[in-house]
């Protein structure tokens, strides 16, 4: 019998999740007495979330109750990529929050890099944003999943079509 088994490393996450951490962070702004005054605005787009507020100092507290009701949430804290503060119009600041969907092709190179390092009989290949590991043994699989949970990546990594 030669089969091989094989599995994807992947990075993404829950949008339906995401839309409603957003929506909690929302709530919570209006209804904590140090913000409601404030006029922010959270909007969340395909890609970003958009804060704007009054101040920098309530910026850092609606970051805190975005990642609060995120980790919730079973969400990533690595999903989010804040932007550069920028000044907006009538003395108040907006920041985009990128949001990290996939596996860059550098990142996805020091995964292949580990795998092929440290699992001679194993085949790691880039196939777009996500990369395909596969062996004939699923022990060895296994042990590759436990090894790349050790490392800490910039990026949040989920195991698919294990099979």
């Amino acid at each position: 019998m030669a089969s091989t088994y094989s599995f994807d490393i992947v990075s993404d996450f829950d949008y339906q999740e995401l839309v409603n951490t957003v929506d909690q962070t929302i709530r919570e702004i209006q209804s904590r007495y140090d913000l409601k005054d404030t006029k922010t605005t959270v909007e969340l787009g395909k890609e970003e979330i958009t804060v704007n507020t009054d101040s920098e100092f309530t910026l850092s507290a609606i970051h805190t109750i975005l990642q609060t009701k995120a980790a919730k949430r079973n969400l990533s804290l690595k999903i989010f990529d804040y932007g550069k503060v920028e000044p907006a119009s009538g003395n108040r600041v907006r920041q985009e929050i990128k949001l990290k969907k996939g596996i860059s092709q550098e990142i996805a190179k020091q995964i292949t890099k580990l795998i092929r390092d440290e699992f001679k009989k194993l085949q790691a290949a880039i196939q777009g944003d996500a990369v395909r590991v596969s062996a004939k043994s699923k022990d060895d699989l296994q042990l590759v999943i436990q090894r790349l949970k050790q490392e800490d990546f910039p990026v949040d990594l989920q195991f698919t079509n294990y099979r």
